[in-house]
């Protein structure tokens, strides 16, 4: 097992590269910790698969390095780094049984066969393959199949880590939590460090301790999923993470006779008075304001902290609702509860200032990084 960082890396497909576009891999600096269960999550096209077939050996990075514990690997190839690599379709040999094909790997670096048998079965037995062990693989379902592919990255105990590149998007769908959990239960018995990539949230959420979200080739956050869905740092974030996602619109930061406010129209959206002054001193004058569906309070009368809002429409999603309002000609959404009254016409909503995020061009205001930046500064200068 191995901690694996990236040092500075980038990465391009162009001859040439002249602009942060052309680049499918932005300069990053990352660590994923040993022993941990790390998700890659993002869209078709952000360079997911691109960044772990560099850390695989597959492809050499542009810019920078790789490195696990500390070591440098940009030059080693696949089968010197040690890694274990589970596909997004299944790779198995056909003619071979299931047990030749979990046996092959400790058989390639010549592990003795009574360990062999010891391993297999072992690992046979937590993906439930142990009645398959005899049969060719090529009379196996697509899902045992793959249960033998990530059983084949399992069986060695010496490997740096297991990466995963969209391992169930063949599975079928009633299978695919089992085998998520599965996988987490594998990663709690054996501690190894693993990487999953996936453009699911719900596999990113039900597998990994923490999550690293891609968006335009850059990890724009890394954090657990509570952190993720309840302090986006990043707007994309915010949209990508939950179903639906994050509200968001524009304000404006206005003078308001002797103070400052942030305006919505001709709304004045509550944040805190540090917030006000930071945007100030910053000089964003237009900044957006997301706040998570969940979040917002419908209420079931007229209220004075509240904004009147038109009802568009309704959906009824079983358990839950998700209303869909008109503010100051903005489309948003909020959720209700199964036995919340659903209202129609006119309604009142509000917005809870600890919810209510502030970003200027797409990042995250953090007041609390803010603050200590000051502490430290203060420190400095009374030291000084």
């Amino acid at each position: 097992m191995a901690s694996i960082t990236l040092n500075a890396l980038a990465h391009t497909y162009t001859e040439n590269p002249t602009k942060p576009e052309d680049y499918a891999i932005r300069e990053m600096t990352h660590v994923w910790e040993q022993g941990g269960a790390f998700a890659l999550l993002g869209p078709s096209g952000c360079g997911k698969s691109t960044l772990l077939n560099i850390i695989s050996g597959l492809l050499k990075p542009s810019n920078g390095e790789v490195l696990f514990d500390g070591k440098r690997v940009n030059e080693l190839k696949p089968e010197e780094r040690n890694i274990a690599q589970v596909f997004q379709f299944p790779v198995v040999y056909d003619t071979m049984t299931v047990f030749d094909n979990l046996a092959f790997p400790l058989r390639n670096i010549g592990v003795p066969e009574y360990k062999v048998k010891s391993k297999v079965y072992e690992v046979a037995e937590i993906l439930e393959l142990s009645e398959q062990l005899k049969r060719k693989a090529k009379g196996l379902s697509a899902d045992q199949k793959q249960k033998v592919s990530m059983g084949r990255g399992l069986v060695r105990d010496d490997v740096s880590a297991i990466l995963f590149d969209e391992p169930l998007t063949v599975i079928d769908p009633q299978l695919k939590w089992k085998l998520r959990r599965k996988l987490k239960q594998i990663h709690e018995q054996f501690n190894i460090t693993m990487v999953y990539v996936t453009h699911d949230q719900l596999e990113a959420s039900t597998f990994a301790d923490k999550i690293a979200v891609m968006y335009n080739g850059q990890i724009v956050q890394f954090g657990t999923p509570r952190e993720l869905f309840e302090n986006p740092a990043h707007t994309f974030v915010g949209y990508f993470i939950g179903s639906p996602g994050m509200n968001f619109f524009e304000a404006e930061l206005k003078s308001q006779g002797e103070k400052e406010a942030l305006m919505f129209g001709d709304h004045e959206i509550s944040v805190s008075d540090s917030m006000l002054a930071r945007l100030k001193n910053m000089g964003a004058n237009k900044v957006t304001l997301g706040i998570r569906p969940e979040f917002v309070h419908v209420w079931d009368g007229k209220n004075d902290d509240a904004f009147p809002v038109d009802v568009d429409y309704v959906e009824d999603l079983g358990t839950y609702k998700i209303l869909s309002f008109l503010f100051h000609g903005k489309v948003m959404k909020a959720r209700l509860s199964e036995d919340q009254k659903v209202p129609s016409g006119q309604i009142y909503v509000s917005f809870p200032e600890q919810w209510t995020k502030v970003y200027v061009d797409e990042y995250l205001v953090d007041l609390t990084a803010h603050s200590s930046e000051d502490d430290m500064n203060k420190e400095t200068d009374h030291a000084n």
